[in-house]
């Protein structure tokens, strides 16, 4: 039996921008279906939005995404709530979004894209722990950890 855990975010009017902007930074195919598109009268509020979403890429990334029923609500704009401080993660969201891959340029190049209208909470950049890391919030108000795979020995 083989398993996958994906991110599964929840949106409210912004499902498919984001989905749109992952297919961009992470590749692969994107898939978007609406609430219309499962039978909801177009004329009706929500029938644009997102049902169902996902974005799969050859190199294993996979994201899903969808809009809350309801309401538009602005991604949060001002300061994130994961900031660094004294050398240390702080913060009050329950999950980060972690990335890694197998090479500096590869994940750098990522990075870059991610970076595009996002708040740095920390640069990328080598690390004790990695070759490089670095942690933003996105435009969409999601936090990403970038990182590239370090050599572990067993102890």
């Amino acid at each position: 039996m083989s398993i996958n855990a994906v991110a599964h975010l929840n949106f409210h009017g912004q499902a498919r921008a984001a989905l749109e902007f992952y297919h961009s930074v992470f590749g692969g195919q994107i898939a978007v279906t609406t609430y219309g598109d499962f039978g909801m009268p177009a004329e009706l509020p929500g029938a644009t939005k997102v049902v169902f979403g996902q974005v799969v890429a050859d190199n294993g990334f996979r994201l899903m995404a969808y809009d809350v029923p309801g309401q538009d609500v602005p991604v949060a704009q001002g300061a994130p709530t994961t900031r660094r401080e004294n050398g240390v993660t702080r913060t009050e969201e329950p999950f980060f979004l972690s990335v890694r891959g197998e090479s500096g340029e590869e994940v750098g190049a990522l990075w870059e894209r991610l970076a595009e209208g996002a708040t740095v909470i920390e640069a990328y950049a080598p690390a004790q722990w990695a070759p490089a890391f670095g942690m933003l919030t996105d435009r969409f108000g999601i936090t990403w950890i970038l990182d590239v795979a370090a050599e572990y020995t067993q102890a």
